[in-house]
């Protein structure tokens, strides 16, 4: 969805019916692979990280051509004995993974993490990588036009824009966009392997992570050592009807929100009754469609900041007391805080979404017909109006897109180890069915379920059960046991909803893994979709 993604969460996104398997393996390389030399690169939060970079073909199948770099972290192991690499990808796609090596080496229990080398990547474009893809400078500052159009000739302002940007992308990067989509970066994974030394590979994916993970395992299934998929992207989705179930999913935990703040009238005074809540907020949209908060918040900014309350209720109290100060006391101060705090354009946006787009506009076939989009948008948006059109809106440069379509990978798969797969049963960005459906398609695979959990990017985030599952299964290859149905293998109880005193009078947004370095998000809420 909105990719804006990484959260864990950080914002972006998102076919039936014939697909076929990519080639089973990359070209063979033409040279022994490079060496990696590594560097001190520790930040204050991840004082032990090291950097290097990699060169691989722009092209895979032609393995003498182009070359370009990709960025790479790591935490060495400490213990006498290593488990090999461990890859760590946090979603997007377009989020930067380098820090989120650092991330997970702090969260495992120190034993497990110093058996591996923690290895963060940014993808191809992305981030440190070169060259880095920014298509449009400038394409997300504020205030943009409201998502919702009115008319018709708003609804041409919306496509006129996506064209543009589909249009500078390739002036800009016309040479690079067939060679950035999810095979490529499969295949640049490999390389990685190869460039450490290693003749296989543990991974923890996130988000678009999974489906990176799970076409790398199609690509390279005896290249794995162990594979870990959390909130995992329905494989029969990618990439139009997987946003479309985002909308109706993100909907949901908008009104979840709704709820909750109704639950706490006392604190936030804005109703008892969740209906008159959410009536409130839809409310407070029009009113900033007229009039932007500050010069900055209008209603398509206002979606951008309350969506990331979709992907992780430890925004819901910053969200819920600019909520508060602007329908009850026309405060706006706190609302365009949040905004700047969670959703604000920053240097990292331009890029995260010209992969972004680059990758999805490329992996799978989109309609070209913009009354396809149209027909759909609008009938999703009659039952779920929270943020189908910004939705449709952030994708919809694939319409126009410069480069052809792949056909998706079909990841079946009997050839792979068993891969443990995690997921939250009403996550938005990635609906449970999609769990359910790589379940069925990965032989010995192994599903956990965090029953009633609503965020996005389960494990590491201090739910014990489900990080049992998760430690167990990295430091020995044990799964749970196979459950005779289609579905969970183990279930955990979600965490409760977080109390509202918590960060209610904070204009800091919660840092979640994504935010930084971890899951779900990957750079900003601005383009963490999956």
């Amino acid at each position: 969805m909105q990719k804006r993604a990484a959260v864990l969460i950080a914002a972006g996104a998102l076919v039936a019916g014939a697909v076929t398997a990519a080639p089973t393996s990359a070209a063979p390389p033409s040279a022994e692979p490079p060496r990696l030399a590594w560097e001190k690169c520790g930040t204050k939060q991840f004082p032990k990280l090291e950097c290097a970079s990699v060169p691989v073909p722009l092209d895979h199948d032609d393995p003498d051509g182009e070359r370009i770099t990709l960025a790479l972290s790591r935490i060495p192991h400490t213990a006498t004995t290593s488990q090999g690499p461990l890859l760590v990808n946090p979603g997007g796609p377009g989020a930067s993974g380098r820090t989120l090596a650092g991330y997970v080496a702090a969260t495992l229990p120190p034993g497990l993490a110093a058996q591996y080398d923690v290895i963060g990547f940014d993808p191809r474009g992305v981030g440190r990588s070169r060259p880095a893809l920014d298509c449009l400078p400038g394409h997300f500052a504020p205030v943009r036009h409201a998502s919702v159009p009115r008319d018709a000739a708003e609804e041409r302002k919306g496509t006129a824009r996506a064209a543009a940007f589909a249009r500078a992308c390739g002036d800009r990067h016309g040479a690079m966009l067939p060679h950035v989509d999810t095979v490529s970066a499969a295949r640049d994974m490999d390389a990685i392997r190869a460039a450490l030394g290693a003749p296989r590979i543990t991974y923890l994916g996130y988000s678009y992570g999974t489906y990176l993970g799970a076409v790398y395992a199609k690509l390279f299934p005896h290249r794995v050592r162990r594979a870990v998929l959390d909130s995992v992207v329905h494989p029969g989705g990618v990439w139009y009807d997987a946003n479309l179930a985002q909308d109706h999913a993100f909907d949901a935990r908008h009104r979840a929100f709704a709820a909750w703040v109704a639950r706490h009238d006392a604190v936030y005074g804005l109703g008892t009754d969740p209906a008159a809540v959410e009536a409130r907020w839809y409310a407070m949209r029009e009113e900033l469609r007229e009039e932007p908060a500050g010069g900055k918040v209008g209603a398509a900014e206002l979606e951008d900041t309350y969506l990331p309350g979709g992907y992780h209720n430890g925004f819901w109290p910053l969200l819920a007391a600019a909520f508060s100060a602007y329908a009850n006391d026309a405060d706006a101060a706190p609302l365009v805080a949040a905004y700047e705090a969670v959703a604000g354009p920053d240097e990292a946006i331009g890029n995260g979404y010209s992969v972004y787009t680059a990758v999805e506009c490329r992996d799978a076939r989109w309609p070209r017909a913009w009354g396809t989009w149209h027909r759909d948008t609008w009938a999703t948006h009659a039952k779920a109006p929270f943020s189908t059109w910004n939705n449709a809106w952030y994708n919809a440069p694939c319409a126009f897109w410069p480069v052809a379509s792949r056909t998706p990978v079909d990841v079946a798969n009997d050839a792979v180890p068993p891969v443990l797969l995690v997921q939250a049963t009403e996550d938005a960005a990635t609906p449970y069915e999609g769990a359910v459906a790589l379940h069925r398609l990965m032989a010995g695979s192994r599903l956990v379920v965090e029953q009633g959990g609503g965020n996005h990017g389960v494990t590491l985030r201090g739910n014990a059960c489900v990080d049992r599952h998760l430690v167990r299964y990295l430091e020995s290859g044990e799964l749970p046991r196979a459950a005779e149905g289609p579905e969970a293998d183990a279930v955990c109880a979600a965490r409760p909803d977080p109390r509202p005193e918590a960060e209610s009078r904070s204009a800091e947004a919660p840092r979640a893994p994504g935010a930084a370095a971890g899951p779900g998000r990957g750079v900003t809420p601005l383009f963490a979709r999956f």
